[in-house]
């Protein structure tokens, strides 16, 4: 049986990582969050690699989402592999749907080119790039 608390706290870690590589702060996740003190938000995503995080509450994620305190890319790191976090549109915007819907097609296109990563096959890569712009496709329509 997989130890889930042990896979998102691991989970947590890596999005610390990220938020460092992309310069998000604790603070702005703290002033974005609109949570009281920074503690709160460095026990989730603690800055010391040897730290355990502390187990994300429903609540505090709800928090992350309702505020945008963190890039929904992000917190989808916390969901098993093949789920995604997305905003569902309040009204469909038919132009955003059909630059979604290019941009799937024109990588679906070049995935597909002789000299592409794994030739007329998909490789790895460049199925993890269509994944991605199926999700943002989805998003939209």
């Amino acid at each position: 049986m997989a130890d889930y608390d042990k896979i998102v706290r691991e989970r947590q870690a890596l999005i610390r990582r990220q938020m460092d590589d992309r310069r998000i702060t604790i603070k702005q996740v703290q002033y974005d969050g609109r949570w009281e003190a920074p503690s709160t938000v460095l026990s989730y995503f603690p800055a010391d690699a040897n730290r355990v995080p502390a187990a994300m509450s429903v609540p505090a994620l709800f928090r992350l989402l309702e505020t945008g305190a963190l890039p929904v890319d992000l917190l989808s790191m916390l969901l098993p592999t093949g789920f995604e976090i997305v905003r569902a549109p309040e009204g469909l915007n038919h132009d955003e749907i059909e630059r979604a819907a290019r941009d799937f097609l024109a990588t679906k296109g070049e995935a597909h080119h002789p000299e592409s990563e794994a030739g007329r096959d998909i490789g790895p890569k460049e199925h993890e790039a269509l994944t991605k712009r199926a999700v943002a496709l989805k998003a939209v329509a």
